[in-house]
């Protein structure tokens, strides 16, 4: 399976570990992962077309858009635990800004 192995894939590789069964919104991902929507959206579909994501749309509340949502197939799981950036390297990559102030 050909994937290019940026490392922005391999933040959002790492991210889905964080609850690998659990499904996702890709606004959760840009926020946990510093991605923004143009970075993070074409690596999630590329993920998606090698089925190593798989995707649905939520079922909203009355008067709630439905969002996208996405979780690791069994394949990428093993990608991604193959793949992965280790926990320090991750924590390197988050933002600088975590939105406390500080006085």
């Amino acid at each position: 399976m050909k994937l290019r192995k940026s490392p922005q894939t391999s933040i959002v590789l790492a991210e889905f570990l964080h609850g690998a069964h659990d499904w996702k919104y890709g606004y959760d991902i840009s926020r946990n992962t510093g991605l923004k929507s143009g970075t993070l959206y074409p690596i999630l579909m590329r993920l998606a077309e090698r089925k190593l994501l798989a995707t649905r749309w939520e079922t909203p509340e009355a008067g709630k858009p439905p969002r996208h949502m996405y979780k690791l197939t069994a394949d990428g799981v093993a990608y991604a635990r193959e793949h992965a950036p280790s926990p320090v390297r991750r924590r390197l990559a988050q933002p600088a800004f975590s939105g406390v102030k500080h006085s």
